[in-house]
C-alpha cells in the first residue's frame, strides 16, 4: 500500500512539474519574442 501511494505521488509530482515547466517555457519564449519584435522597431 505504501509503495503504491509513493508511486502515485511521484506521478502527480511529475505531472505538476511538467505543467509548471511548460508554463515557464511559454512565458520565457513569449518574453524573448517580445524583446526581438520590439528591438526591430
Amino acid at each position: 500500500m505504501n509503495e503504491q501511494m509513493s508511486t502515485l505521488q511521484r506521478q502527480r509530482n511529475l505531472k505538476l512539474a511538467l505543467i509548471l515547466a511548460s508554463v515557464a517555457i511559454t512565458f520565457f519564449v513569449g518574453f524573448i519574442a517580445k524583446m526581438v519584435l520590439l528591438s526591430h522597431h
